[in-house]
């Protein structure tokens, strides 16, 4: 009888894609999606801020109570690794480069620490992902931005692109096997094909043709990344009508001291742009920066009214070791950082429910999960809908002309 594991997956869509990456590599144990019955956890672990690396410990402790046989991958495994091998917390740690070896990592009778290296490619196949509807296509790994709150680039390396090839024969494989939704993932996903002359649109335009691929979204973009050959694909049947572009904040002062790249004067001219073709759009945020005073918060919301946001992945700011934000000042009170965060969400949900009641086109929902009478997806706009059937409708499209609007999603009977 084959030993069960059991992979814990923290942090982003990239994280997703590797767990399957090494789920496909196993042999000689049997996944299961019941911790309780593992005897192996896989802890694919998350760094991006001191809040990940408190849940990433917690889980270790608790597993380790139960007696279960740990083993460490992802960010964390580079910036905790360490001390959690030294600490006898984990049977093993392997870096992001070492996963397409686990199942020889797994049988080692010997404790090892194999952190690997941050200049690989993955070229690894997916063809399946197990409990998923929607299908995760890795294109890019690490990040060429040095902004100065992000520990990333340190842990997952430079920008490089996984082969065009590879991709589309993953898309091909994932699409015969039912797989209708595509999410983009990577580092810095629009920096796909950078210095190699090729580019994410064109990417796109080849996996729209591909038999079976309904629809492809976007995991995240840079504001300078929607250019011209992006701009090019927006009207495209296939993309997702709703773009997550990560501006992290809309005072220009605040972006300088986080060394980004993107102006507000640009960000409001690109998401009017957008706002005006009909996308819903989300953001990444970050609230209580070091030197983020109540003038340049003020600044900051009267600023993020004119951007038209349905959606947003906010953080409270998590000072990072080694990273040139960790030793600025002044530092804001964590009082005030939650509740500056506390209005920006607000703001966001209501311009949510707003735009979900002018929205006029039917929705194109693939259902993810259900039991029972009710199952729940996400619609073309990336709000969550919950339909109420007699049917079984899970992995479905289902196309819904009327339904309710309520606070958190919308409500349908099929």
């Amino acid at each position: 009888m084959k030993p069960k594991v059991y992979f814990k997956t923290f942090g982003c869509r990239t994280n997703l894609f590797d767990s399957q990456v090494m789920m496909g590599a196993l042999r000689d144990y049997e996944i299961t999606e019941n911790e309780g019955e593992a005897d192996i956890v896989i802890v694919n672990s998350c760094t991006v801020t001191n809040g990940a690396d408190v849940s990433v410990r917690g889980y270790i402790n608790q597993m380790d109570k139960q007696g279960k046989k740990l083993f460490l991958t992802g960010c964390g495994a580079h910036t905790k690794g360490e001390s959690l091998f030294g600490a006898n917390k984990v049977h093993g740690v392997f870096g992001q480069s070492e996963k397409m070896k686990i199942n020889t990592l797994l049988s080692s009778e010997n404790r090892f620490y194999e952190i690997g290296d941050l200049n690989y490619v993955d070229d690894a196949i997916v063809e399946e992902f197990v409990g998923k509807s929607r299908a995760f296509i890795k294109i890019q790994e690490g990040c060429n931005f040095r902004c100065s709150y992000c520990i990333i680039p340190f842990v997952r390396g430079d920008a490089r692109s996984m082969d065009e090839g590879k991709i589309l024969e993953q898309v091909s494989r994932l699409a015969s096997n039912g797989f209708g939704e595509f999410v983009l993932t990577g580092t810095n996903v629009g920096s796909y094909g950078q210095g190699e002359g090729r580019n994410i649109a064109e990417l796109m335009k080849k996996m729209s043709l591909i038999r079976g691929v309904r629809r492809i979204r976007v995991g995240s973009l840079e504001p300078i990344q929607v250019n011209e050959s992006f701009r090019e694909i927006l009207d495209e049947p296939w993309l997702e009508r709703h773009l997550h572009i990560a501006i992290q904040h809309s005072s220009n002062e605040m972006l300088r001291l986080m060394n980004r790249r993107n102006r507000v004067e640009n960000d409001i001219e690109l998401f009017g742009m957008l706002h005006k073709k009909g996308f819903a759009l989300g953001t990444d945020f970050i609230v209580g920066h070091p030197g983020e005073s109540d003038a340049l918060w003020a600044e900051a919301m009267e600023n993020i009214r004119k951007l038209h946001l349905t959606h947003i992945h906010p953080f409270t700011y998590s000072k990072r070791d080694g990273t040139p934000s960790a030793t600025m000042k002044p530092e804001v009170n964590g009082a005030v950082a939650a509740a500056r965060m506390a209005e920006l969400t607000r703001l966001i949900e209501e311009n949510n429910r707003t735009f979900r009641k002018r929205v006029t086109s039917p929705l194109e929902v693939l259902i993810e999960s259900g039991n029972g009478r009710k199952y729940s997806g996400y619609d073309q706009y990336f709000n969550k809908v919950v339909v109420e059937s007699d049917e079984d409708l899970s992995g479905n499209w289902i196309t819904l002309e009327k339904y309710e609007v309520h606070d958190e999603h919308n409500l349908a009977q099929f």
